[in-house]
């Protein structure tokens, strides 16, 4: 099953633009060393998008679990900047149809140049409506 992953910084310290990529590398060698094929990881500064393969073996609340400690322990190791960094709670997880595959992958590519025009907040709730999920106003605040 594929699934795209949505989660945000919990601290005020968001990720740096130039550690960026190699962030979202580490994620899918993450992804990877469970089983699960990341076939596109990117984002800004305050938040990462996902695109993968759930492992079978793996229920989703685990491999969302894995991919967030994991990664959180590790960018805490990169710089002392990091030392408070940690990852929002809560998490989106949408499932993608092979169909649009193609599609959800040139948008997470896309995120730099959509977030000039689009705040974080703004787009997770044009998911959860997309998606027709109830959720509370309160959580869609990230600053």
């Amino acid at each position: 099953m594929n699934v795209h992953l949505i989660f945000h910084t919990k601290t005020a310290t968001p990720m740096r633009r130039d550690d960026l990529e190699r962030i979202h590398d580490y994620m899918g060698g993450i992804i990877k060393g469970v089983g699960g094929d990341p076939i596109r990881i990117g984002g800004v500064e305050n938040h990462v998008h996902i695109l993968a393969t759930l492992p079978k073996t793996m229920a989703l609340s685990d491999f969302v679990r894995t991919i967030k400690a994991e990664s959180s322990r590790w960018i805490k190791s990169l710089d002392s900047y990091y030392r408070m960094f940690a990852w929002q709670e809560g998490y989106g997880a949408f499932s993608v149809s092979p169909s649009v595959v193609e599609s959800t992958v040139a948008y997470i590519g896309n995120q730099a140049e959509h977030h000039r025009k689009v705040t974080f907040a703004e787009e997770y709730k044009r998911f959860l409506d997309a998606y027709n999920t109830e959720y509370d106003e309160r959580y869609l605040e990230t600053d």
